[in-house]
């Protein structure tokens, strides 16, 4: 009898004991169902930001750029810069498509470039005018200029041009037409100084000035080299300058959202307080 009592006191215990682990374990797994995200709450992955890279001289154009990545990097646009010392190769790699952007020349140098080359680069904003200047190490006035000095001038088309153009209207020689860009030493009329004009890469002309009397300089490189636009200049263009300095794209491209964010940023009040208190001048912002 007492075996029988045991047994069914042991049997009973065990079905409550299993209850309250069943009650447990229920409401472990409703806790858990209602804890649960249901499958309308899914959340999205944050965007990966989208990358620009962009071809630029050192000085300005890549200061500027680095000047506003910051606001890009807050739309989700990397900006990726990279630097050339050069005039060729930025818009090779961009029509290659190596590069997204260019921003080192301005609107009559891409022209002969893309007839040149038969490519289709395209302007999408004008960012700043640099002031092109005569610097020497030998004269401190174009008056003290030498019968038959040593003028050296970019050897590139346009900004060959250009030269000769400053050059006309502050009265060192004559040309047929002192508004054609594309003007070479062959159009120069008069040279009652007896110059002698030496046609050289543009970059290496602050290389030169020990060796030349006066050297026609673009303002990138003047800088480049400590060269002060606004003082060391014997004679510069003008703050009408047509040579607007711009960001140059592909048609493929141009319309794209990120490069539409690009132009804002280039063109935004941040990027002309940037370049009117950077250069004090030797740059001009053209927007």
């Amino acid at each position: 009898m007492k075996k029988l009592l045991l047994t069914f006191f042991s049997l009973t215990l065990i079905v409550v004991l299993a209850a309250c682990g069943n009650n447990n374990a229920n409401n472990a797994a409703n806790s858990a169902a209602t804890n649960a995200p249901t499958a309308d709450a899914t959340t999205e992955p944050a965007a990966e930001p989208v990358t620009l890279v962009v071809g630029a001289s050192p000085v300005p154009h890549a200061e500027i750029l680095k000047a506003i990545a910051p606001l890009l990097e807050a739309q989700g646009i990397k900006l990726e810069i990279k630097e050339f010392t050069d005039y060729v190769q930025p818009n090779v790699q961009l029509a290659e498509k190596q590069l997204d952007a260019n921003f080192f020349q301005h609107q009559p140098y891409l022209d002969d470039q893309n007839k040149n080359n038969g490519t289709d680069l395209v302007s999408v904003a004008s960012v700043h005018v640099e002031p092109f200047g005569a610097y020497s190490k030998k004269i401190k006035s174009i008056d003290e200029l030498a019968d038959g000095a040593k003028v050296a001038i970019p050897n590139d088309a346009t900004n060959g041009g250009r030269a000769l153009i400053l050059l006309a209207k502050n009265g060192l020689i004559t040309l047929k037409d002192d508004t054609n860009i594309t003007s070479t030493k062959a159009d120069i009329t008069e040279n009652k100084k007896n110059l002698e004009i030496i046609e050289l890469d543009a970059a290496m002309l602050p290389r030169q000035l020990d060796e030349v009397d006066l050297a026609l300089i673009n303002t990138n490189f003047a800088l480049e080299a400590k060269l002060v636009p606004t003082k060391d200049a014997l004679f510069i263009e003008g703050g009408d300058s047509p040579y607007a300095n711009i960001l140059v794209t592909r048609p493929d491209n141009k319309d794209s959202d990120a490069i539409k964010k690009l132009v804002a940023a280039l063109t935004s009040p941040e990027a002309k307080k940037f370049i009117e208190e950077k250069y004090e001048g030797a740059i001009i912002p053209a927007f």
